[in-house]
């Protein structure tokens, strides 16, 4: 029998009494995602942050077939040359130095890689772009969300640059998504390309070029996947590219 394709899920760093009947701190993984990779086919391991050297990155990409990069407290700024503005919450620096090591032998080995709003970030920092760190509530904007609060998200519009790999995953060009970001792409990443906007033009797909399925989506597709077929085909893409041959 072939096993199911196995993928790496960094998890959250989680202070002491964050959890409930948690005296101590922790690692996690919102349900959302692992039962999307679940009915995707697919096998998660959860990842405890560290700190890694580029051989000990790739070392440990060695074991898995997928690399999923999941949303959370924002990207420290100076990891793309920036100050911090005031908005800035829930930076963990281990968190953020695991996920560029991971992100960067990801795209070294060509590692099919499913980027999820931080994770989005993640991977556009990494190959150089930086972020505008704070959009909720700016005129010209629509709703795009609260993130960390319970209720935060907000369903908009979103389109999809068609032949991207997006739009082949999702078989369309034009689909609901779930946000609860404040931040956005600013200036795009080497070797990225911008294949989703939402209606106000924020931008909400990235991928890069090449021919590795390395994909980013700013908005939450584990949200909905449960009961949008578009949003389920996106990770039974990204699983289905990670299968063991």
């Amino acid at each position: 029998m072939t096993r199911k394709p196995f993928i790496a899920v960094p998890a959250y760093p989680v202070r002491p009494g964050r959890v409930e009947g948690w005296l101590d701190a922790g690692v996690a993984v919102p349900e959302p995602y692992v039962a999307a990779l679940k009915r995707a086919g697919a096998q998660e391991a959860v990842l405890m942050p560290e700190e890694l050297d580029a051989a000990a990155a790739s070392d440990l990409l060695d074991h898995f077939d997928g690399l999923l990069l999941l949303g959370g407290g924002d990207l420290d700024p100076a990891t793309y040359g920036a100050e911090s503005d005031r908005h800035i919450y829930g930076v963990s620096h281990v968190r953020d130095a695991f996920e560029l090591a991971l992100a960067r032998a990801a795209i070294d080995r060509g590692m099919p890689t499913l980027a999820i709003c931080r994770g989005a970030q993640v991977l556009n920092v990494l190959l150089g772009g930086s972020l505008d760190q704070h959009i909720t509530g700016r005129a010209g904007l629509i709703g795009h969300g609260t993130p960390g609060v319970e209720g935060g998200a907000t369903l908009h519009d979103l389109d999809i640059e068609p032949g991207s790999r997006l739009a082949q995953a999702m078989g369309t060009t034009h689909n609901e998504c779930s946000s609860h970001h404040h931040q956005a792409i600013d200036r795009l990443g080497n070797r990225l390309r911008i294949t989703a906007r939402a209606p106000d033009g924020i931008v909400e797909g990235i991928e890069l070029d090449g021919d590795a399925w390395i994909v980013g989506a700013q908005w939450h597709p584990e949200d909905t996947a449960g009961r949008d077929p578009a949003q389920h085909a996106l990770f039974a893409t990204f699983v289905q590219r990670a299968a063991p041959s």
